[in-house]
């Protein structure tokens, strides 16, 4: 488990570390890293000019050997050079359950969430009329929440740097209780010239760095939001639709290897997110292109989920919600659309991107594969219940309320199975 914070304390002023122990025990404290950015580190304005301000120093502590599914205590500290200490608030969370542990497990997934003032006093436009209805109903239903998932345009704030401490506050009652993952999107990555593989300046000049210092997330390098990671029964394959997924890219293999490792004995529910739509979508600006996905989108991965038997893949940057049926080369391969079970034959494509931001037209044709299509603000729930019972739930973030859902039911004999491009080789000798 990581545990980040921002304070004004350089570490010539102060050591920051995590007091944190099971709850009722022995308190031990683990040292937390340091580290900051600097103007000269944006890529262009408003980022560099006016949108800049010193982001402070962000501080990261690992908390090691957990026991799973224990309760734990922390609070972060900062021991300065004259012996006292100065503490923050008392936090709980309860550890991770071991990877393939047969047990009552819950991920909450969004996207495009980003930030508002209570008074509605800074938001110009309206921009994120959701985003508070989101965060709220999440902290309702926290008890029943075990990991969360931001895949994507996190913050709007769009080269305003403040505007990163304003959204962090807002979700600190969810991220300093369950782990809050993200994914990169457009808003936090892209600018001309960047490396980024759309040249556009969403950005607004932060070019990604204030995102890949402000969270920790496990990828090989922090500049490539690509990573894989474990949840109980789940393996979660984490890519970066910022930059280049195509065949041949090093992204692509990253992708392939983080779905060819997951042991579907241990961890039967393989799920794929990336912020923009690089499945299905009918967003208006989707179907006016012809093929409901991202250009280039699906072209070479959709033999990879195939192959692999991914469950469902998870998508922003559309702000609305959408459900495919299972689905393989534009063709539906299975009529139910309520209860599943058995073979896995084709991916569940989702779009999840109405937390929070302006919410985005569909086209006036709904295309055969589109089961459900909501215009509102939302978030998705996935409840695993064992090895071979997964519920998924679309909820509304205005009341909390279910409105649309599947299930999921299965032995690990049918994610075995063969199915079209989904074959192990087989030989005749004996």
């Amino acid at each position: 488990m990581t545990v980040t914070w921002t304070s004004g304390y350089d570490i010539d002023e102060a050591v920051p570390f995590v007091e944190w122990g099971r709850k009722g025990d022995l308190q031990v404290r683990s040292p937390a890293g340091t580290l900051t950015f600097k103007q000269n580190s944006m890529c262009g304005s408003p980022a560099s000019t006016v949108g800049w301000r010193d982001p402070g120093f962000i501080h990261t502590s690992f908390l090691k050997d957990l026991w799973p599914n224990f309760v734990y205590m922390y609070r972060i500290g900062h021991l300065l050079y004259n012996g006292s200490v100065v503490w923050g608030k008392t936090y709980s969370f309860k550890s991770s359950p071991y990877p393939g542990q047969n047990s009552l497990q819950r991920v909450v997934i969004f996207g495009d969430m980003g930030k508002a003032e209570r008074d509605g006093s800074n938001e110009y436009s309206d921009y994120q009329p959701g985003s508070l209805n989101t965060t709220d109903q999440l902290i309702r239903d926290l008890d029943n929440i075990d990991i969360v998932f931001h895949i994507g345009d996190l913050t709007y704030s769009n080269g305003y740097i403040s505007q990163w401490d304003q959204f962090t506050a807002q979700v600190e009652p969810i991220a300093s209780t369950v782990p809050y993952m993200i994914a990169s999107g457009n808003h936090e990555r892209d600018w001309p010239n960047s490396g980024s593989f759309y040249d556009t300046p969403d950005s607004g000049g932060e070019c990604g760095v204030p995102a890949e210092t402000m969270f920790y997330y496990p990828a090989e390098n922090k500049a490539k939001f690509w990573y894989s990671t474990d949840y109980g029964l789940f393996h979660f394959c984490i890519a970066d639709s910022e930059h280049d997924w195509r065949e041949g890219s090093e992204q692509y293999g990253f992708i392939e290897q983080c779905l060819a490792s997951v042991d579907r004995h241990r961890q039967p529910w393989l799920i794929f997110s990336a912020h923009r739509v690089l499945g299905y979508s009918s967003n208006d600006w989707y179907s006016q292109e012809g093929a409901y996905e991202e250009p280039m989108g699906r072209d070479g991965l959709q033999k990879l989920w195939q192959k692999y038997k991914v469950d469902i893949a998870f998508y922003g940057h559309v702000h609305n919600y959408e459900r495919s049926c299972p689905i393989y080369q534009n063709q539906c391969v299975n009529k139910e659309k309520n209860h599943y079970s058995g073979t896995v034959n084709g991916t569940i494509h989702v779009v999840v991107g109405g937390a929070g931001s302006h919410l985005s037209k569909f086209s006036q044709l709904i295309p055969y594969w589109s089961i459900y299509r909501d215009y509102d603000f939302g978030f998705v729930k996935l409840t695993a219940f064992n090895q071979s019972s997964l519920l998924f739930e679309y909820k509304k973030s205005r009341d909390g309320k279910v409105y649309d859902s599947f299930t999921i039911s299965r032995d690990y004999k049918d994610v075995l199975a063969c199915v079209h491009d989904g074959c192990e080789p087989t030989t005749l000798a004996s």
